[in-house]
């Protein structure tokens, strides 16, 4: 087992993330300072993505590409969210977590486990001997990253740029991308790394196809846990009495961009089975959406 996980980069880069991991959230329990937080777990993508290209050194084609996909995706988020809290201020989501310090271990833990376990993709084809010529799913992955960095980072700028525009006080973003996807900064991230995942798997054998695990855990993260659920109830408490927005919601894709005349009138069931309107979206509206 042993022999299985320093030949993968397993061990090496869980240890990587965990200290890296540990090292903010002793600055951030003992300065009681979180806007650094987001910033540590996008840089720890590519502290890992360049450590394992490099200790392996073989330099394929495929390792350098996904390599530099996952770099330029860790910069950009890890810059985009470290200027938007230093202008925003305080980070919301530690309100409660700052005089507990056993929450915000739970958080840094979970930070480190998203961390690694997305990262897996990567990690398997930088430690890989194996380079077989580039196929059908590489260019597929690739096309993949690309519409998913750049729904993610256009829609952050939208949302951004909207928040700063003091004529929209008190309202919800419901431009350019934001008007076909309540989450297309999510869609994009999630489609991203799926992307990854699929021009890794000319690499894949065995037990190493497990690393979809990565994908699925952010999937799930983002459409359960920390993602959706929290920003749909957010904006729930705060427009649930506003008709254009009840509006808004019964038209607009939660995830999946699409236009909002179509969305529209599709049948809630197949909203539910195929586009991801989950009843706990709606859990603040107070009356049923339909």
């Amino acid at each position: 087992m042993g022999t299985v996980l320093d030949s993968h980069f397993l061990a090496l880069t869980a240890i990587v993330t965990v200290g890296y991991q540990l090292v903010f959230f002793i600055i951030t329990a003992l300065l009681r300072f979180d806007k650094v937080t987001d910033f540590a777990g996008s840089t720890n993508f590519i502290i890992i993505a360049i450590l394992t290209l490099v200790l392996k050194g073989t330099w394929h084609f495929r390792q350098i590409v996904l390599t530099v996909f996952v770099v330029i995706w860790g910069l950009r988020l890890a810059i985009f969210l470290l200027m938007r809290i230093l202008q925003w201020g305080e980070d919301r989501r530690f309100d409660e977590m700052r005089e507990n310090l056993a929450k915000l271990a739970v958080f840094w833990i979970f930070q480190a486990v998203w961390v690694w376990t997305v990262s897996l993709p990567l990690t398997i084809v930088n430690a890989s001997d194996h380079d077989p010529s580039l196929r059908p799913q590489d260019v597929i992955g690739w096309i993949m990253w690309l519409i998913g960095i750049i729904a993610e980072a256009t829609s952050d700028q939208q949302k951004l740029a909207f928040k700063n525009d003091p004529a929209n006080r008190g309202k919800w973003c419901n431009v350019g991308l934001w008007k076909y996807s309540r989450h297309p900064n999510y869609f994009g991230e999630i489609f991203l790394w799926w992307g990854i995942f699929v021009a890794s798997t000319p690499v894949l054998h065995g037990a190493e196809w497990a690393v979809i695990s990565g994908p699925v855990f952010l999937t799930l993260l983002l459409l359960f846990i920390s993602g959706i659920p929290l920003l749909e109830e957010s904006a729930d408490k705060k427009y649930s009495g506003v008709e254009e927005y009840r509006i808004y919601k019964l038209t607009t894709s939660p995830l999946i961009p699409l236009p909002p005349a179509i969305y529209g009138s599709i049948p809630g069931w197949i909203k539910s089975v195929f586009l991801f309107e989950f009843a706990l979206y709606n859990k603040g509206m107070g009356t049923k959406m339909e």
